[in-house]
C-alpha cells in the first residue's frame, strides 16, 4: 500500500468520525429529555403509569365516587317484626271444636271477616240463658204494667205494685248478666245456633294459621289459631349500644338492608327508644317504623340497620375493595387519566362490612379504583 492510499483512508475515517460526533450532538439532548420525561412518569411518588394495552389494566376497575348519607355508627343488628298496632292474634274464647275453616295462610281478609266456625257447647248454653232471661224480663215487664194500672185504680195495695217492680228489676239484672256472659264468650258478636264465628278484628293478610279441621280448641292455648297483620307496615327492632343513646331520638332516619336483597336499601324511621337498659347486654331496644308497600320484607328477617344523621350530612361511600391499608393509614388509588393512577391517603368516618364512608381525601365524581387496588399496590411497591 502506498503512502498516498494510506493518507486517503485516514482522511475518510476522520470525516466519518466528525459527522458522527455532530450527529450525536444534535440528537443527544432531545433523546435525553424524552427519557427523563418517561422516567418522571413512572417514578413520581405514589404514581403509576401503564402504556395502552398493558395486561394489568384488564384487572383494574374504576368507578366515579358517589355520596351517601353519613351513618352515625357502624351498622347494627336488627330484626324485622310485625307492627303490633296492625296485628291481631285470634284464639277461641270458649272450648269447642272447629267445624269449618274459612281462611288459609296468605289470604287477604277484611275487618270482620270470618276465619273459622267453632262448635262450642258452653256458647250454646249461654245463648239459651240469654234468651230465657230476655223472655222472663218481658213477662215481668207486663206484670209491672198491669200492677201499675191496678194501683192507679186502687184495686191492689201498693205493696203488690212494689213487689212487681222488684221482680222487674231482678229480671233486668239477670238479662244483663246473661248478655255480658254471652259477649264475653263471643267478643266479636259472631255467636248463633251454628256455633261461634272467629272473626278478624283488623284488615290484612293471614300471616299464620295453626287451626286445622276438627281441631279441639280452648281458651288459654299457647299459640294463636290465626295471626292477621297488615304487612304493609312493619317494625324493625334494634338493640342499641348504650354509647349511642344520646344520638338516637324519635324521627331519626335509618337505612335497612337484608340478605335477601343485596345492595337494596330500605328506609325506616325511629319511632320509640326504650326506657330501660338490659342489664346483661348493656343495650336498649329501639323500635323503627318501616313501610313495606310491595311486601318484600317478611317478619322475623334479620337486618343490618344504619343510623343516619338528621342534619343531611353526606360522605363519599366506597366499597371496601377500594381500600389499601398500610400500618395505621388507609389509601385509595385515583385514576387521574387513562392508564395513570395516583395513590392517595384518605380519612374514614365509618366503615362496615361492605362500605367505607370517607371523611377526607376523595371528592365526589373522582374515579376511584374499586377493583384491582391490591394489584396496583403491588406494582407500586415493586417499582419503588
Amino acid at each position: 500500500m502506498t503512502m498516498r492510499t494510506l493518507g486517503g483512508m485516514l482522511a475518510i475515517a476522520a470525516l466519518a468520525g466528525a459527522a458522527g460526533y455532530f450527529a450525536r450532538g444534535s440528537a443527544g439532548p432531545a433523546a435525553s429529555e424524552t427519557r427523563a420525561e418517561a422516567k418522571a412518569e413512572t417514578k413520581a411518588p405514589n404514581q403509576l403509569a401503564f402504556p395502552e394495552g398493558s395486561p394489568q389494566l384488564a384487572a383494574v376497575k374504576a368507578e366515579p365516587a358517589v355520596e351517601a348519607p353519613l351513618p352515625i355508627a357502624e351498622p347494627l343488628n336488627g330484626r324485622v317484626a310485625y307492627d303490633e298496632d296492625a296485628t291481631a292474634r285470634i284464639t277461641s274464647p270458649v272450648a269447642g271444636r272447629i267445624v269449618r275453616l274459612a281462611a288459609a295462610a296468605g289470604d287477604s281478609v277484611k275487618a270482620g271477616a270470618v276465619l273459622a266456625m267453632v262448635d262450642a257447647p258452653d256458647l250454646a248454653a249461654a245463648i239459651a240463658d240469654t234468651r230465657k232471661a230476655e223472655a222472663d224480663e218481658a213477662r215481668k215487664k207486663l206484670s209491672l204494667e198491669r200492677a201499675q194500672k191496678l194501683l192507679d185504680a186502687e184495686v191492689i195495695p201498693r205493696k203488690d205494685f212494689e213487689a212487681a217492680a222488684a221482680d222487674m228489676a231482678q229480671a233486668q239484672a239477670e238479662t244483663q248478666r246473661a248478655r255480658l256472659r254471652l259477649k264475653n264468650l263471643s267478643p266479636n258478636g259472631g255467636a248463633d245456633e251454628r256455633g261461634l264465628a272467629l272473626r278478624s278484628p283488623v284488615a290484612g293478610v293471614v300471616a299464620e294459621r295453626r287451626a286445622n279441621p276438627a281441631m279441639e280448641v280452648q281458651p288459654g292455648m299457647a299459640d294463636p289459631l290465626f295471626v292477621v297483620s297488615d304487612t304493609r307496615r312493619l317494625w324493625v327492632l334494634i338493640d342499641l349500644p348504650e354509647r349511642y343513646l344520646a344520638q338516637v331520638k324519635s324521627g331519626l332516619p335509618v337505612a335497612v338492608s337484608v340478605e335477601a336483597y343485596p345492595g337494596e336499601v330500605f328506609r325506616a324511621t325511629v319511632a320509640r327508644v326504650g326506657q330501660v337498659v338490659n342489664a346483661d347486654t348493656r343495650r336498649i331496644q329501639v323500635r323503627c317504623d318501616l313501610a313495606n308497600p310491595d311486601g318484600k320484607l317478611k317478619p322475623e328477617m334479620y337486618a343490618r340497620v344504619s343510623l343516619l344523621t338528621t342534619e343531611g350530612y353526606n360522605a363519599v361511600r366506597l366499597p371496601n375493595s377500594a381500600l389499601v391499608t398500610e400500618g395505621l393509614y388507609t389509601y385509595v388509588f385515583i385514576e387521574t387519566r387513562p392508564g395513570v393512577f395516583l395513590k392517595r391517603k384518605v380519612e374514614l368516618a365509618v366503615q362496615d362490612r361492605e362500605y367505607a364512608y370517607v371523611k377526607a381525601g376523595v371528592a365526589r365524581g373522582e374515579r376511584v379504583i374499586v377493583g384491582g387496588a391490591l394489584l396496583l399496590q403491588s406494582e407500586l411497591a415493586s417499582g419503588s
